[in-house]
């Protein structure tokens, strides 16, 4: 099968158009359905790197050190995600366990790592090893990652926790809520941008590979 860079269908309706030509900071959308079909991402791609080199410091530091310090007649404990983790398995709520680990640790780390790759700039000139079956891994991960609901609960729970203990945050708590932020930047990304980039340099290569003496 031909492929065509030039053409591109709109992901809601089907409609198959010519790639519209944009200029900075423009939309192009479906005459049909009025759904987003390309937009101009500027250097959008060179700035979420960085954004994603930092978010992955963030969740090791969120995730190395304890969350709060809870004090109480003299005593104090702290845990880190992983701890608590661990403490809801040991009291018999395995399934919540899971639950906390696949939606605040495992998904959003498997979305940065795979992210980080693909805009390594030695992928972004040549497509690089299971580019397809990590874009859609990206995307099946991407609904699953709730580390901003992690963050809302702990809050509460914190609130709650102030009427009867002294709570000190600790330095997971801060970068916790540094990583919700970045993570909503990175994750608010739509990887088709990458995939388009891709084609347009591999078209471009062909194209120079088929007039070359």
């Amino acid at each position: 099968m031909q492929k065509r860079p030039d053409l591109i269908v709109c992901e809601e309706c089907d409609a198959v158009y010519h790639r519209p030509r944009l200029g900075p900071c423009e939309i192009a959308r479906c005459p049909r359905c009025e759904a987003e079909l390309d937009r101009d991402t500027g250097k959008r791609l060179e700035r979420l790197l960085p954004l994603t080199v930092g978010a992955l410091v963030l969740f090791v530091i969120a995730n190395a050190f304890p969350i709060v310090t809870i004090e109480l007649q003299g005593l104090s404990s702290d845990t880190t995600l992983i701890g608590a983790v661990m403490a809801l398995a040991r009291d018999g709520m395995s399934e919540v366990a899971l639950l906390v680990m696949a939606t605040t640790l495992l998904f959003p780390l498997i979305q940065m790592l795979v992210l980080f790759y693909l805009l390594l700039p030695s992928s972004r000139l040549e497509r690089p090893p299971g580019f397809v079956l990590l874009l859609r891994l990206m995307q099946a991960a991407r609904p699953w990652g709730m580390i901003e609901v992690f963050m809302l609960g702990v809050l509460v729970a914190l609130i709650k926790l102030s009427n009867m203990a002294e709570v000190i945050p600790g330095p997971a708590l801060w970068s916790f809520g540094a990583l919700t932020v970045l993570l909503t930047a990175v994750v608010s990304f739509n990887p088709r941008y990458i995939w388009h980039i891709c084609e347009q340099k591999q078209a471009l290569r062909e194209t120079i590979g088929e007039h070359a003496p």
